[in-house]
């Protein structure tokens, strides 16, 4: 009897000493899982720190200088449409009176710089001025109007001298061709100036518009001089086709990008 009371006794012991054993364990693995899990979390979170942090691009404001010269550009294509609105109304009513193509092709031309002038004030308001893609567009538009310019301008210079059209003597078109012919040159030079200060090809193409409109005052002064004191009525059409050839030279350099004489 007091063999199987010790029996009972060792394998209680026994029993207990396991438990005690597989608690043991259990906390051992929980205290090792949790500090595995602490250094691992202490490990990471650096690592989240590590690097450099994303840069955000926010566009540069233009500068001081940048802001006064686009303000001028801005200033001379306004002056210039306003002008160019006089010539408008002096070259059409007169042309048309006279039945003049070249007169009424120059009145065009001055519509037309109106439309390349409003561009320009377009371009450099709102912070476009240096968005390439929008002196690029700048730049089309321009040249769209070259070329609207050459088509009309052919289209009835043709028709005039195939048609055998002679035009009477517009003496106040020839007043308007000498007025304008010294005076868009300073207009002109003073664009482009700022256009090459700028950088902006679109500037300076509408620069050399006013320069073209200098040329169309000789051209025009010519024809209508001709016509009016020598009877040579084919001069106003030609002086007008020699307008358009000016105009689709202009017109594709100007689609090409390549108006911006800048360096």
């Amino acid at each position: 009897m007091r063999y199987v009371r010790q029996a009972s006794l060792s394998i209680a012991a026994k029993g207990r000493w396991r438990c005690i054993h597989s608690r043991l364990e259990v906390a051992h693995f929980s205290k090792s899982w949790t500090t595995s899990k602490h250094s691992t979390a202490g490990v990471a979170e650096p690592l989240l720190q590590i690097g450099p942090r994303p840069t955000v691009s926010v566009p540069h404001p233009p500068s001081a200088e940048r802001v006064r010269l686009e303000r001028r550009a801005k200033l001379l294509a306004w002056g210039g449409n306003a002008w160019h609105l006089v010539e408008f109304a002096i070259a059409v009513g007169a042309g048309v009176v006279a039945g003049s193509v070249a007169l009424i092709g120059f009145g065009a031309d001055s519509l037309i710089e109106v439309a390349a002038g409003s561009v320009i004030v377009w371009l450099f308001t709102g912070g476009r001025g240096s968005s390439q893609r929008a002196e690029r567009r700048a730049q089309q538009l321009i040249a769209a109007s070259y070329f609207l310019l050459a088509a009309y301008v052919g289209v009835e210079s043709v028709r005039d001298l195939v048609g055998g059209h002679h035009p009477a003597a517009s003496w106040v078109g020839i007043g308007l061709a000498a007025f304008t012919a010294p005076t868009m040159p300073v207009l002109a030079r003073a664009k482009r100036r700022l256009g090459q200060r700028l950088n902006s090809s679109a500037a300076v193409s509408e620069s050399n518009q006013n320069m073209i409109c200098a040329y169309l005052s000789v051209a025009l002064l010519v024809g209508l001089s001709l016509n009016a004191l020598a009877g040579w009525w084919w001069a106003d059409p030609v002086a007008a086709l020699v307008i358009g050839a000016v105009a689709v030279r202009e017109g594709i350099a100007s689609w090409r990008g390549k108006s911006c004489h800048c360096c």
